[in-house]
């Protein structure tokens, strides 16, 4: 039976109950490109991640199934195998590695002090995405990169529809990738005529005077380290916040590391699968035969709510002692930018907490919807 994805309609940020419906591995329909096989178990989760059969190159093109309009390209990070990939990790790698994390803190705590500061003084009720959630992650990434500060509401205008399912029309996400893709030509550009120490210049140095990147791999991996440097953080914030004020657990106490990790576990941000994977030959997962050629899409969100790894899958345990989950993904393409995302979450919900120790929800909350993106598109909130 080849059920169609979404498997039913998302209600906040909780992960769809109707995963409990479908085996460990089956077949789904998805909006564009098809079917595949939806994989569900952590241990075949995990599995797959790491298994150089299951090849990401092999998945781009209009046949890919999907949940967005727009295909995924070549030239992407995201979507290359080693050892392009390898090669790819390896320039931007040093800028998002645990030392550049460590100097960039106090950075970090400026601005959230900043923010904070505006926040308590415009008063109750302020919408913590527009006031803390959106830009912070937004400011630390345009330092980060190089970009300027001012444009970061223009290019906040292109992400909602490139990350669009249904919220937008196929001609708008094609018009938005355009103007966004255009964009990031002018700011290398603009980066190439005046060099800084930044994480755009140094990929301007790999593309002029190494030849380690293509014109397309240039102007796709600033652009992806620009849109998931500050999207994904900004969400996991306002979810964060939201299910914390939910559950009657804030302000947090006790170890701020471990509840930021079973927040990770918990909270579903995305469309609740990974983009497709193509298998090279013929694998079997979970005594399923997945042949060669067959796209394959895996479930974090699922796969962290494994009852045979988690204890009490479905609880909030801000204090859970062995957390192995998968948020940022195992493997070739574990996030880049963990280490930076922890470091925002923490400084942030340690922050918050402790300048506004009552916090409440202050009205009703405005979900996104018709995007990968599942958070709070508003989050009003008093003290």
């Amino acid at each position: 039976m080849t059920r169609a994805y979404p498997l039913s309609e998302p209600v906040a940020n909780r992960l769809d109950p109707a995963f409990a419906e479908v085996g460990p591995v089956s077949r789904v329909r998805l909006p564009y490109g098809g079917d595949a096989w939806l994989v569900t178990g952590y241990d075949d989760v995990r599995g797959i991640l790491s298994d150089g059969r299951f090849s990401r190159a092999a998945a781009v093109g209009p046949d890919t199934p999907r949940m967005s309009p727009e295909p995924p390209g070549g030239g992407s990070i995201i979507m290359a195998d080693p050892p392009e990939h390898t090669r790819l990790r390896r320039i931007v790698g040093r800028a998002f590695g645990a030392r550049r994390v460590v100097s960039l803190r106090p950075r970090v705590t400026a601005l959230l002090t900043a923010l904070i500061d505006d926040m308590e003084e415009h008063g109750p009720p302020v919408d913590l995405v527009a006031a803390i959630a959106l830009p912070l992650p937004t400011l630390v990434i345009c330092e980060l990169l190089g970009v300027p500060v001012d444009d970061r509401e223009k290019f906040r205008g292109w992400v909602d529809p490139i990350l669009s399912t249904t919220a937008y029309p196929p001609e708008r996400v094609r018009e938005a990738l355009d103007e966004f893709s255009d964009y990031v030509c002018d700011l290398l550009d603009a980066r190439r005529e005046t060099p800084a120490d930044d994480l755009l210049s140094a990929l301007i140095h790999a593309h002029d005077e190494g030849g380690d990147l293509t014109d397309l791999e240039l102007v796709t991996l600033a652009g992806t380290l620009l849109v998931a440097g500050h999207d994904n953080t900004a969400n996991q914030l306002a979810n964060s916040v939201y299910a914390l004020l939910a559950a009657g657990s804030w302000p947090l106490s006790g170890d701020v590391d471990s509840a930021v990790e079973e927040l990770l576990r918990t909270l579903s941000v995305g469309a609740g699968v990974s983009l497709a994977r193509r298998a090279t030959e013929d694998v079997e997962v979970a005594g399923v035969r997945i042949a060669a050629g067959d796209a394959v899409l895996v479930s974090l969100p699922a796969a962290n709510r494994d009852r045979r790894v988690f204890a009490d899958p479905d609880t909030l345990d801000l204090g859970r002692a062995d957390n192995p989950h998968l948020a940022f993904g195992p493997g070739t393409h574990h996030c880049l930018g963990a280490p930076l995302a922890r470091m925002e979450l923490r400084e942030a919900l340690s922050a918050l907490g402790h300048r506004f120790p009552g916090l409440r929800l202050a009205g009703e909350v405005e979900w996104k919807s018709g995007l990968l993106a599942r958070a709070p598109a508003a989050l009003p909130v008093a003290w």
